[in-house]
């Protein structure tokens, strides 16, 4: 596979940010920092729906309750 990293993953050795590859229909993403480790797979239309709702509602502590 093809792995891709965020041009987000900022710091350091680059390494804190998760990795994507499309794997026919799907697409796999595995932790940057242990590659070796488990892979997840998204049928393709899901994870990017997922990524258009993330740049819609921004994700960050600051909007966490309490």
């Amino acid at each position: 596979m093809n792995w891709r990293k965020s041009t987000y993953s900022g710091g350091g050795d680059g390494d804190t940010c998760v990795e994507i590859a499309e794997a026919g229909p799907r697409i796999a993403v595995r932790d940057s920092k242990a590659p070796a480790r488990a892979t997840l797979s998204f049928p393709a239309p899901a994870f990017t729906a997922l990524i258009d709702h993330l740049k819609e509602h921004p994700w960050s502590e600051a909007r966490l309750p309490g």
